[in-house]
């Protein structure tokens, strides 16, 4: 008898994202708006970093919980952005990037058989992680209350069982756009509390932000309203606001109890982000600032240019975003996006990430990210027009 595969892992679904993008690297000349990235290359001051860093001997092996120094600038930035106050060497937990934040976090609070509250469309690495963790994600749905997503509270009340453990929600939200009000986290923090439940924010996305006062004023944290004592961690990375995608280092912030069974799980999956990265990333929250603020300027350009495109576009309802950097669009009357997706690609070379890759309520919607440039933005918004037109 041949030995196979464990059953759980064959309940993980493949991401349907990578599975487009795969046919589409085969591919000359597409125009890639399919993953969650810009096509700016990471800024010369960090990569400059990384270079001193291997020079200054940053080649060994660090704690567990990432470098002392990134906890303390990690400290600095929430102190300085958010407002909070918190123990570096308690409360963060330096990442090979944020899935994995995600993934040390999920497998120190999930038994087999429980059961993990997910707000979608979201970013299906959530879900995914639940099930490797033999559990079991529940989606809930936001529905797009008019111009605006919303969330549906007695939706969520109704999924709670005696399994339940946490609820996993993404602020700003990959793929909508949508920003947690104020009163949306007061209440998501209450219902978190009421049933005994983590609440597990998502917000890599923070920084990415177009209803502040001022640009790249951030999003305010879940951070802000929760207690040292509260149930709550937050999953963050360097990726998005750094263009840092292929460094992977991000971090938790949590609960000491959590803190300290994430950083000791680090050890058996990658012992520690690397130690140069971890340096360089260091650099990036010290010195970049100006980068941050001229990146999200440009993002909030790029939004304009789209919506206004697609807007003009038959058959497409687009929900304006205020934060990340993808466009939602639902489209008329379809039900398979994932073949939409790929007919577009092979016959336009233009790539787009199916909604249903996202989740309860994702099906019928199509992702652009609008983190290019305007060189592959603009002929990408012309073929899509030509295509929903035939």
């Amino acid at each position: 008898m041949r030995p196979g595969l464990s059953e759980s892992s064959l309940r993980v679904p493949y991401s349907r994202i990578r599975e487009l993008a795969e046919m589409a690297m085969g591919m000359e000349g597409v125009l890639k708006l399919y993953f969650g990235e810009s096509n700016l290359p990471t800024p010369e001051f960090i990569k400059r970093a990384a270079v001193r860093a291997l020079e200054e001997g940053y080649t060994f092996y660090t704690e567990n919980a990432g470098l002392p120094s990134l906890r303390r600038a990690i400290v600095r930035h929430y102190a300085r952005f958010q407002r909070v106050e918190l123990d570096p060497a308690s409360e963060i937990v330096v990442t090979a990037s944020g899935v994995q934040a995600l993934q040390v976090a999920l497998r120190a609070l999930l038994d087999p058989g429980d059961e993990a509250l997910v707000m979608t469309p979201a970013w299906p690495n959530g879900s995914s992680i639940v099930a490797m963790a033999n559990a079991k994600a529940v989606q809930i749905a936001q529905p797009l209350q008019g111009e605006r997503y919303g969330i549906d509270f007695d939706a969520i009340e109704r999924a709670v069982t005696p399994r339940t453990k946490l609820l996993i929600y993404t602020s700003p939200s990959n793929p909508l756009g949508w920003v947690a009000t104020e009163d949306d986290q007061r209440r998501l923090l209450d219902f978190a509390r009421r049933r005994g439940l983590w609440l597990i924010a998502d917000e890599v996305y923070d920084r990415l932000y177009y209803g502040g006062q001022a640009i790249g004023e951030p999003v305010p944290s879940i951070l802000r309203m929760a207690t040292r004592d509260d149930a709550v961690a937050v999953v963050h990375s360097f990726s998005k606001s750094y263009c840092m995608t292929g460094w992977r280092v991000g971090w938790l912030v949590a609960r000491a109890d959590l803190a300290k069974m994430a950083a000791e799980f680090n050890e058996f999956v990658v012992s520690h982000a690397a130690s140069f990265t971890q340096r360089a990333a260091e650099i990036a929250l010290d010195e970049g600032e100006s980068t941050v603020v001229s990146f999200v300027a440009r993002l909030k350009e790029n939004r304009d240019l789209c919506l206004d495109a697609m807007t003009r576009m038959p058959r497409l309802t687009v929900p304006s975003p205020d934060g990340a950097f993808y466009l939602f669009p639902k489209v008329e009357g379809l039900t398979d996006s994932f073949e939409f997706c790929k007919r577009l690609l092979f016959e336009k070379k233009v790539g787009l990430a199916p909604g249903v890759a996202f989740g309860a309520g994702g099906e019928g919607s199509i992702r652009l990210c609008y983190a290019a440039s305007l060189e592959v933005l603009e002929p990408a918004l012309e073929r899509l027009s030509a295509f929903l037109e035939k």
